[in-house]
């Protein structure tokens, strides 16, 4: 049997590194934060449908763990955001929707986003924001003065520079989530991606994630693709 990656441990909690958060109140908590007006029966049935999402048995990376750690990131980023609220409503769906089909899953989970949060009675300017930096996540290239497009983006590339144990564990979740693909066209693309990524000036938009993550998330980026190509 294959181990849960989420360690769940308890309702609704998941479990990564030596975190654990509880993911429906963090829900409750963000939407009420962004102004949500909807009942309270209304918020936490919305969250249950798209923690189902990020739930469901066939995703590998884009599930509970990954959300709860963009979520980490977001949190310790948030001195950097003009509207936390927004980027954090943004986290929730970024990878609301997830096949494999770059830009076509952006698309469809900022609509999911638009529905689901102008339900919620979540003010329009905010839920357009949300909606803009979810679209973002598509190419994380966040323009210079974009505060809140930049904590998204380094919150969803922090993996990059995780310890080896969970970058390894990051990389075969990848792959498995592309098993139909055959392996000799999973590497080229895998490939392309990382010496996309190893090309950029640089990996993180804000000073503290520069700091805390650049040097490491290269070292990861370059003994992947060494790998790959060995």
């Amino acid at each position: 049997m294959r181990p849960d990656p989420h360690r769940r441990n308890g309702l609704g909690r998941v479990r990564h590194d030596v975190l654990v958060r509880d993911l429906e109140r963090d829900w409750v908590a963000a939407v009420r934060a962004a102004g949500a007006t909807a009942d309270a029966d209304a918020v936490a049935k919305a969250g249950r449908q798209l923690l189902a999402r990020w739930r469901a048995p066939e995703r590998r990376y884009h599930d509970a763990e990954h959300l709860a750690e963009v979520l980490d990131g977001v949190d310790a980023l948030a001195a950097f955001a003009r509207d936390v609220s927004a980027v954090q409503l943004a986290a929730w769906f970024h990878d609301a929707v997830y096949e494999g089909r770059p830009g076509d899953d952006e698309q469809r989970s900022a609509d999911l986003a638009e529905t689901v949060l102008t339900g919620l009675g979540v003010p329009a300017q905010r839920v357009a924001e949300a909606r803009r930096l979810v679209l973002l996540t598509a190419g994380h290239d966040p323009a210079p003065d974009d505060q809140d497009g930049a904590v998204l983006s380094d919150a969803d590339l922090a993996i990059l520079a995780s310890d080896p144990e969970r970058y390894g564990r990051y990389v075969r979740a990848v792959r498995e989530e592309y098993s139909h693909i055959p392996e000799e066209l999973f590497r080229a693309g895998r490939a392309a991606v990382l010496r996309a990524l190893d090309a950029a000036p640089q990996l993180y938009r804000t000073a503290a994630a520069r700091e805390r993550r650049e040097a490491r998330a290269r070292a990861n980026l370059a003994r992947e693709l060494a790998d790959s190509q060995g």
